[in-house]
């Protein structure tokens, strides 16, 4: 019997490309540029995945942007609630339709290798 491989799982490179395209289309942010809002994206995730502030991710990243450029562009977007319930959709968004129904037991696996976000 001849067992299908298949990939599995997404690189650390391909989940942040698609946690940033679906942040795009759910959490718009206004940038000048496509690459300064991918920039902008890679700072809020890195802030969030290392539980550090905005300063401190945009300082390792070695972007342009300043963690108060970073806080400026959150407090335009909405209220925590709204940004709450947006980032909410967001996730379900990607969710395959059979997980979407019912409860389900769910392990996770962390391990402490250092995120894709990294310069």
């Amino acid at each position: 019997m001849k067992i299908k491989t298949e990939k599995a799982a997404l690189t650390e490179k391909e989940t942040l490309k698609e946690v940033i395209d679906c942040l795009r289309e759910y959490i718009p942010i206004e940038t000048k540029s496509a690459s300064s809002q991918e920039d902008l994206y890679n700072i809020i995730i890195g802030a969030a995945s290392q539980i550090v502030a905005s300063e401190n991710a945009a300082k390792k990243l070695k972007k342009a942007y300043s963690g108060k450029t970073v806080r400026n562009y959150l407090a335009k977007l909405a209220s925590f609630k709204e940004l709450e319930n947006q980032l909410n959709l967001a996730l379900i968004s990607k969710l395959p339709p059979r997980i979407r129904k019912g409860k389900h037991k769910l392990a996770i696996d962390l391990n402490l290798i250092p995120s894709a976000w990294k310069a």
